[in-house]
Order: structure tokens, then sequence, then C-alpha cells
């Protein structure tokens, strides 16, 4: 049979963002791996060479989509603290279950994310990485200035919090416990951050 897609249309409204859509659903499927850009636009309707007008190639779309995940991830965690209100303890819970609720939710995304931001020459990644990261930073900050969290090295901190956010999410894509237990896991280990800071909720 003769290749259709050479006839289909080269332009589209939202290309782009068409494009990350459906990116996003085939990562969620089939892993980064499975990934094709003549895939994705026999998916949305268009030509083959389309997506060539926003994507360079395979990698550029990967890097799109893993800064797409930090931007993401950002919106998440700033929304969410908005509606926390003021108290630190709520809202370090809070800050927790967003993040490894998005990071179980879209855990092909994260790792995506995580790879590219240390691939050489990844600064778009990098730099879109810093807005997550430097929000749970002021958080961690606001904890030190309510006395919630002692004073010292607010980066040291920063890293064991990421780092239970991280292993908590790791449990539940890794299958080692069920997704129903991420709450009530989040809520044991605020308390014991807190409590093992010399601090407690």
């Amino acid at each position: 049979m003769p290749d259709l897609s050479a006839e289909r249309p080269y332009h589209h409204g939202s290309l782009r963002t068409a494009l990350l859509d459906a990116a996003g659903r085939s990562l969620r499927e089939r892993g980064a791996d499975q990934l094709s850009l003549r895939d994705l636009a026999r998916e949305i309707g268009v030509s083959h060479a389309a997506p060539r007008r926003h994507f360079a190639d395979r990698q550029a779309l990967l890097d799109a989509l893993a800064e797409s995940g930090f931007a993401q991830l950002d919106t998440a965690l700033r929304a969410a603290l908005v509606e926390a209100g003021g108290d630190f303890p709520d809202r370090l819970r809070v800050a927790m279950a967003t993040y490894t609720r998005f990071a179980t939710e879209n855990a092909a995304l994260l790792e995506l994310m995580y790879t590219g931001k240390h691939r050489p020459g990844a600064e778009r990644i990098a730099r879109a990485a810093e807005a997550p990261f430097s929000l749970m930073n002021d958080l961690v900050v606001e904890g030190q200035e309510q006395g919630a969290l002692p004073a010292g090295d607010t980066r040291q901190l920063g890293l064991v919090l990421f780092a239970t956010m991280q292993g908590l999410a790791s449990l539940v894509n890794g299958d080692f416990i069920e997704p129903g237990m991420l709450d009530g896991l989040v809520d044991t280990t605020v308390e014991q951050f807190l409590r093992g800071t010399g601090r407690s909720s």
C-alpha cells in the first residue's frame, strides 16, 4: 500500500502542542524508546516532515517533554501551596503529597526529566528544573524561619527531603507498595521528618 502520510497536510494550527500531547501519551504507554516523530505525525494527522518545524530530531522532542515536565511539576507545587495556608507542617505535607503524586502518575516522564537534566548541553532542561527545586528550597527556608525546622545548611535539609520524596515515589513505581498507601506514608514521613529534625508537627 502507498504511504499516505506524505499526502497529509503539512500545517497544523497548534502542531507543537499536539506533538507534545501525543508524545506524552506515547511516553506513558510505551516508554521513551518507542517514541517516533513519524508515528506521532501519523497519529495527529500531519505529514511525516511536519514535526521538524518544531523539533529537529527525536532528541529535541524528548528534551521538550522533559522541560515541559518540570514546568508542570512547578505549576502543580505552586498551586498546591497556595491552597495549603500558612501552617508549615501542612504546607510540607501538601508539597510532599503533590510531588509524590506527580512522580507516581508520571513515572516515565519523571525519569526522562532527570535523565535529560544531567545530559551535557541540556541547558534549557536544567533551567526549567530550577523553578520547582527553588520552590522546595524556599519551603525549607520558610520552615527554618518559622522554627519548624532547625537552622543550618538549607541545602542539606532540602536534599534529605528530596531523597525522602523520591524514595516514596520509587517504592510505588517499583511495585513495592500499593499506590493507595501513598497518602498515609506521606503523613507518617512528614511527622518523622519534623521529629527527626528536632521539631514535631
